[in-house]
């Protein structure tokens, strides 16, 4: 059996070009880390109305950032979405802001549906026609942001979308690559995001 063996050139030219694009994701990543550090969270009262709030859930600060700027009067209701099915608002982790019944009871809807990001923007995608509405607040975490945002206006092209970033406190930047869990989990986005 006569096997032929790679040539020497084009080993080579395999590993430049292993090289290199190793050196594009890197490059890539550490312009992905530096814009999410720039994403901070704004003062609920300051950013301008939408029709709806909308929230991904994963984690008690985005849920309470949602609430608050319900309170605020930045949006006509709150849609959760990709909440565990089973789950009601009242056994929901809802962070320090404790908005009053009334509020919930009017003004409060879970989504039940959505199993990931692209879930998320069709079962918004449902809900805001339902409801009518023309323009959304998007909140998520600011390590999220960038591929919500452009999965949602994919997903919503005749939707106005503003973005909330919420900036968790769990998520430390500052020497992230330090910090094993923080690094994963940004580079997890980061792979995810090129997709």
């Amino acid at each position: 059996m006569n096997m032929r063996l790679p040539s020497l050139r084009f080993l080579r030219n395999l590993i430049l070009m292993s090289g290199f694009l190793s050196a594009a994701w890197f490059a890539g990543l550490m312009v992905f880390v530096a814009h999410v550090k720039t994403m901070k969270e704004p003062d609920p009262v300051s950013v301008e109305s939408a029709d709806a709030v909308v929230v991904l859930t994963g984690g008690s600060e985005r849920v309470d950032a949602g609430f608050q700027l319900l309170a605020a009067g930045k949006g006509k209701k709150l849609f959760i979405s990709g909440v565990h099915p089973g789950l009601t608002l009242d056994h929901m982790q809802l962070g320090s802001f404790a908005p009053d019944k009334d509020l919930r009871a009017c003004c409060v809807e879970l989504g039940h549906e959505a199993g990931s990001t692209m879930g998320n923007a069709e079962e918004t995608r449902v809900w805001m026609r339902r409801e009518g509405y023309h323009s959304l607040r998007l909140v998520t975490a600011n390590y999220h942001m960038l591929r919500s945002e452009i999965i949602f206006r994919a997903a919503l092209p005749d939707i106005d979308i503003a973005t909330y970033p919420v900036s968790p406190n769990t998520v430390r930047l500052d020497e992230w690559w330090a910090r094993p869990g923080t690094a994963s989990l940004l580079v997890t986005e980061y792979n995810k995001y090129l997709m």
